[in-house]
């Protein structure tokens, strides 16, 4: 009875881990749709400083790793550095910068898809620099991934989605968004090798850290001389109030979604964080398309089914090698 009862807590915390990754990160892609779509106020201007929004996520990350580390860390020591994390910082700036930015030239369901192709740039790198080899399930899942990203990119954009976007050009874009995962697969190496020698590190050690050199980064860009565009992003916020709401909330969906994925990996691990964050990917491609004006094609729908697809036998092929690798623990 009692295990029942243990496991139930388990079946709901998931629950609610599954819950706040979705509310947090769904609703933050619709602010972020809204502030890179939306136009403004009675002379229906546009907010054109997307990289004010890194600016202001680094800020609210850094103030709640912060009070988080102060409530949570029992006086504990012995992490990394703060000044170990500068160079993941240059990378953690330029890249998610690119992304947002690829908003101006492709709709948000393309982002999204572009962005979930990680894996390709990893293998490539991988089987072309490092000499690994990989398994034929393996590059099954990265096929299925290019084939569905190419086809979206290829297939008509309708042109209600055309004429909300800024300035439409669709190769710049998906080049931006691709761009951003490179610099992700830096600033993960970066991030991975600072753990490795201090390994006392928390994850609250590695947000704080990442988002104070992010916070520097940034502020130089946008603040560091007379005409930068950090002056123009603030005056646009002081004459549309309603823009500097839509970037605090974005702010604090962040904030709140690191704390869910924290706890996920905590209890049950970065495979089940994977799951929920890809199926979150494709909810908020299917809000997007529903909620925010954003129509698919059958043709692009076919596309977003064939990367998900090739995401979840990801999953599926991770999931078979870590229960292969605890049955191999057990016998020995």
């Amino acid at each position: 009875m009692e295990s029942h009862g243990a496991g139930l807590r388990r079946v709901f915390l998931l629950a609610f881990c599954v819950a706040g990754i979705w509310a947090a990160y769904i609703y933050q892609g619709v602010l972020q749709e809204t502030v890179s779509t939306k136009r403004f106020g009675p002379d229906k201007k546009r907010f054109e400083h997307l990289a004010f929004l890194n600016l202001a996520q680094n800020v609210v990350c850094l103030i709640w790793s912060y009070l988080m580390i102060k409530i949570w860390s029992n006086g504990q020591n012995g992490g990394a550095p703060w000044w170990s994390y500068w160079s993941a910082g240059i990378t953690n700036t330029i890249g998610p910068a690119m992304g947002i930015e690829a908003l101006k030239y492709i709709s948000y369901p393309a982002q999204v898809l572009a962005k979930s192709s990680k894996m390709i740039p990893v293998m490539l790198m991988g089987a072309l620099v490092y000499g690994i080899r990989y398994t034929i399930p393996e590059y099954v899942c990265t096929l299925l991934v290019a084939g569905g990203v190419s086809t979206f990119a290829l297939s008509k954009t309708s042109s209600k989605t055309i004429s909300k976007l800024a300035n439409p050009n669709a190769p710049l874009g998906y080049g931006l968004c691709f761009l951003n995962l490179a610099f992700d697969g830096f600033t993960n190496a970066t991030q991975d090798s600072i753990t490795a020698r201090y390994p006392k590190t928390s994850a609250w050690n590695i947000m704080l850290g990442m988002n104070l050199w992010g916070t520097i980064y940034n502020m130089i860009f946008m603040f560091g001389w007379p005409n930068a565009t950090g002056y123009d992003a603030i005056q646009f916020c002081k004459q549309h109030p309603e823009v500097a709401w839509d970037i605090l909330l974005y702010c604090l969906c962040g904030a709140v979604g690191q704390n869910f994925i924290f706890l996920t990996i905590s209890r049950f691990g970065s495979l089940t964080n994977t799951t929920i964050t890809t199926t979150r990917k494709f909810v908020s491609i299917v809000v997007s398309s529903l909620l925010s004006g954003n129509p698919l094609s059958e043709k692009q729908w076919a596309s977003v089914f064939m990367v998900f697809s090739g995401l979840s036998y990801q999953i599926y092929l991770k999931w078979k090698k870590l229960k292969r690798a605890q049955k191999k623990r057990k016998s020995t």
